[in-house]
């Protein structure tokens, strides 16, 4: 038996009848997409405004700076998939899963960022009239480029065949765009083959560049100086993933990354250590403590929600319990106990209260299905910060000093490591919430670590069964309220190992932080979100999740009561267009997209 794929010849666009959005010849649309991204990427050399009362300073000549890097990026992005359409030599594997779409959303990145700066300088500075010639021609660049993409057609092209007259780079950049096509056909029809991959060493390069790339955009986006560039950074960063999306590049690395899962996340956690040191105080290194603090809950909510199936909407409670039970025991005047445990005791003690908690709020209620569970789940989160605002002496006992919280927390000291002072690490200063943020690190390690061993084992195929349906696995024998207690308590024992650091973190444990919604998480409703959104069941998607939820709010604080409103929009759209999640598994993606249909790829079978 042998298996051949074939597909119709398509080097190069033609000029027939429009087959895009607009009335444009295909060939035409491609030229002007192309030139109007080369004219983006000149303008951005030119000035844009006369003053540099616009932040960025984007007066100088020669030289981009602040928005016009981002339309830089954009504009270079949309060039090389537009010369990757053309066939130019060394640019196929840009495009394995066809240019066509790709190219609209890079420029539609350019063209929304440049448009946005011109609108924004127009409204800063009073006026269309503070603009340079730059900003005129990137204004219009820009416009070019994308509506020259509107004209390539929607469909997606097939992989070149094969041509004898290519050798070496050239033949194996086409059995890569044929095997590409091959695997997404097979996967669709359920009859997966066996195909060959790239040497390790070079995947494992791969993976590098991947989580390098992943660390310059993080850190780009969250020492963004000024409002503008933040949201200039958003539309690059969101249209830019969605063209290389489009292009199958993210799925030919979550191939890669999956064939190779240990070296990726050792990987990602060493990407992630190296975050401190590319910060010269510890401005940035606050936020990124509290969104690993939110990552890890995230992440054990992932557990509950994602594996089991259980909708907690008072998840957020169990950091609390863990927080509260730390911060009780670790020295504060606060505190009606007059003790100091060290670090590995509060960490057992506030792990060992939300545990416990788990079981007592988990074991009457996890009988309930569905929206029954989630309504109790929310009940117990709001239980738990009213009864800690009323244990104040008054209302209550004098347990958590009411409203005013247990203040005044000391800094931890491990084996003489004084977390809030500073430290000099090769010749680099980490202060004291860098010295958190590797000690939160470490904790999300054990997170993962657990996370993993228990979703590959025989509780963890119970979880996924329970998920997928609850009646069929009782059938089967599995014990439902055991698997979801274990998954219950399990949860919330690690949101209470995230606690008790956010207690020593915060220096100050109040009620007020653990709402059920508010504008800066963490509470119930940005946890639920940041799993969802990042893609239940999985390791990454929660965590790239968490980091974005909370990134964003702190950034968009300059809008005030429109916040919320722009944030829910955001999510709509990604509920809309990606409802599987950014970082989605296998199962989810085919229960989204079972009714895609599979790529026009001719196979023929002969003896």
């Amino acid at each position: 038996m042998t298996t051949q794929t074939t597909a119709p010849e398509t080097p190069t666009p033609a000029s027939g009848t429009p087959t895009g959005l607009i009335g444009l010849p295909e060939k035409t649309g491609l030229a002007l997409a192309l030139g109007g991204s080369v004219l983006t990427i000149i303008s951005t050399f030119l000035a844009w405004t006369w003053t540099s009362a616009f932040p960025g300073d984007l007066t100088v000549y020669g030289y981009p700076g602040g928005l016009q890097v981002l339309v830089l990026i954009g504009g270079a992005l949309a060039t090389l998939f537009c010369l990757a359409r053309y066939g130019v030599k060394g640019l196929g594997w840009l495009v394995p899963a066809g240019a066509d779409g790709a190219i609209k959303f890079a420029t539609l990145a350019t063209f929304a960022t440049s448009w946005y700066t011109v609108l924004a300088i127009s409204v800063d500075l009073g006026g269309i009239v503070n603009l340079e010639p730059g900003g005129y021609l990137v204004a219009v660049a820009s416009l070019a480029a994308f509506l020259g993409a509107l004209a390539l057609p929607f469909e997606r092209p097939e992989p070149d065949p094969f041509d004898p007259d290519d050798t070496g780079w050239e033949l194996f950049k086409h059995r890569a765009g044929n095997k590409w096509a091959t695997f997404k056909a097979a996967f669709a029809t359920g009859t997966p083959r066996r195909l060959g991959t790239l040497p390790s060493y070079v995947e494992i390069l791969i993976i590098v560049a991947v989580l390098a790339l992943g660390l310059t955009v993080f850190t780009y986006g969250i020492g963004t100086e000024y409002d503008e560039l933040f949201i200039g950074f958003l539309i690059t960063a969101a249209f830019g993933f969605a063209a290389l999306n489009k292009a199958g590049l993210i799925a030919q690395a979550s191939q890669i990354t999956a064939r190779h899962q240990n070296i990726t996340i050792c990987g990602a956690f060493v990407a992630a250590a190296l975050f401190p040191f590319t910060q010269t105080d510890d401005q940035y290194a606050t936020i990124g403590v509290y969104i690993l603090i939110f990552a890890t809950v995230a992440l054990g909510l992932n557990i509950v929600v994602g594996l089991a199936g259980l909708l907690d909407l008072g998840y957020v409670a169990f950091l609390g319990v863990g927080a509260y039970a730390a911060a009780l025991v670790s020295g504060s005047p606060s505190s009606p106990f007059d003790v100091h445990f060290p670090f590995w005791a509060a960490v057992l003690v506030g792990a060992l209260a939300s545990l416990v908690f788990g079981v007592l709020i988990g074991a009457p209620t996890l009988r309930l299905r569905g929206d029954y569970l989630a309504i109790v789940t929310l009940g117990f989160g709001e239980i738990f910060r009213i009864t800690a605002n009323n244990l104040d002496g008054t209302s209550g006992p004098d347990l958590t000093n009411g409203s005013n919280g247990i203040s005044s927390i000391p800094n931890l000291n491990i084996l003489g490591f004084d977390f809030g002072l500073q430290h000099t690490i090769g010749g680099f200063t980490i202060g004291r919430f860098a010295n958190y943020f590797f000690l939160m690190l470490l904790i999300t390690a054990v997170v993962v670590l657990v996370f993993r061993r228990s979703g590959d084992s025989r509780i963890g195929r119970a979880w996924v069964a329970i998920r997928e349906d609850e009646t069929a696995a009782l059938a089967m024998g599995i014990n439902g309220f055991r698997v979801k207690l274990i998954a219950f308590a399990v949860g919330a024992s690690l949101a209470g190992l995230a606690g008790t650091v956010q207690a020593h973190v915060t220096y100050t444990v109040t009620p007020e932080q653990y709402l059920f919604a508010g504008v800066i998480p963490p509470n119930s409703a940005f946890l639920l979100a940041a799993v969802v959104l990042g893609g239940m069941g999985t390791i990454s998607g929660p965590l790239i999740g968490a980091a974005l939820l909370f990134l964003i709010p702190n950034k968009l604080q300059f809008l005030g009561d429109y916040q919320l409103l722009a944030f829910g929009l955001a999510l709509i759209l990604l509920m809309r267009f990606r409802p599987e999640g950014m970082i989605p598994n296998r199962r989810r993606q085919l229960e989204f997209h079972e009714d895609a249909e599979p790529p026009t790829v001719l196979t023929k079978t002969g003896a």
